[in-house]
């Protein structure tokens, strides 16, 4: 039996955590590689540092046969390198005013919340967003009510 594994990406505020965990409330299995240990900071050859994911770790979690669909979120420079292990790459998008407010008045996360990386938000939905719209399988308007974007997911996991 194949496992359906699809990755729900996008910016900040989009509301990846919330579908993340709305699904796990359905019995699906979800992780948010943004815990947990699935990444890390990297130093890249420029001497900057970005947030990627740990290979090793992604890899096996994408090879696991076991426990039924799988809903993996999160927005990572490497993260092009796994999608021919997934079955779905599905881009949650908004409006920059909504992420900002969502942002602003989530207490779950503490990012967005300095003038600097509110910029950084805005600046990764111009430059980003439309890189992760280009290889996205679909995409779903984060405006529209979290049921209904659960409920998009949820379709789209290939039946036992």
């Amino acid at each position: 039996m194949r496992v359906t594994r699809i990755l729900v990406t996008g910016m900040s505020g989009t509301g990846k955590s919330a579908a993340l965990a709305a699904l796990g409330a359905r019995g699906h299995r979800v992780v948010d590689t943004d815990y947990d240990g699935w990444s890390e900071h990297v130093t890249l050859p420029d001497g900057s540092t970005d947030w990627m994911w740990r290979e090793d770790a992604v890899h096996q979690l994408l090879n696991d046969q076991h426990g039924g669909a799988l809903f993996l979120a999160g927005t990572s420079r490497n993260q092009g390198r796994f999608y021919p292990l997934l079955d779905h790459v599905v881009l949650l998008c908004a409006p920059a005013d909504v992420l900002l407010a969502r942002i602003a008045a989530r207490d779950s996360n503490p990012y967005g919340k300095s003038d600097t990386e509110r910029a950084l938000v805005l600046e990764h939905l111009e430059a980003v967003e439309p890189l992760l719209r280009a290889t996205a399988t679909l995409e779903i308007d984060a405006t529209r009510p979290l049921a209904e974007v659960v409920d998009t997911l949820e379709a789209l996991v290939t039946p036992a």
